[in-house]
């Protein structure tokens, strides 16, 4: 059973960074990404990175936020910086493994003003 647990979210004020975390329980030889969903909104994509390279993002975060991944770790990480009260949401991670989405449970991200 794949397994993805994300970790690193937190409580930040505008301006702030935050890094998140999302180890997988298998290799990440796959496209990854990240989506989120703030309270009272639909789920929204944030960002992805590619089994072959690259990486896209949304409008939104490009410039702020930085995907990355550490295939010996099966980790895959989303450097926040810049953040805003807008950015507020729970952030989940994503691996895609042919036809399967596998996701993860999310972890809080809130940013004051």
């Amino acid at each position: 059973q794949v397994q993805l647990v994300e970790s690193g979210g937190g409580l930040v004020q505008a301006g702030g960074s935050l890094r998140l975390s999302c180890a997988a329980s298998i290799s990440i030889f796959n496209d990854m990404g990240w989506y989120r969903q703030a309270p009272g909104k639909q789920r929204e994509w944030v960002a992805t990175i590619y089994s072959g390279g690259g990486a896209d993002y949304a409008h939104s975060v490009k410039g702020r936020f930085t995907i990355s991944r550490d295939n010996a770790k099966n980790t895959v990480y989303l450097q926040m910086n810049s953040l805003k009260p807008e950015d507020t949401a729970v952030y989940s991670c994503i691996l895609v493994v042919r036809t399967n989405h596998y996701w993860g449970q999310g972890t809080q991200v809130t940013v004051s003003s």
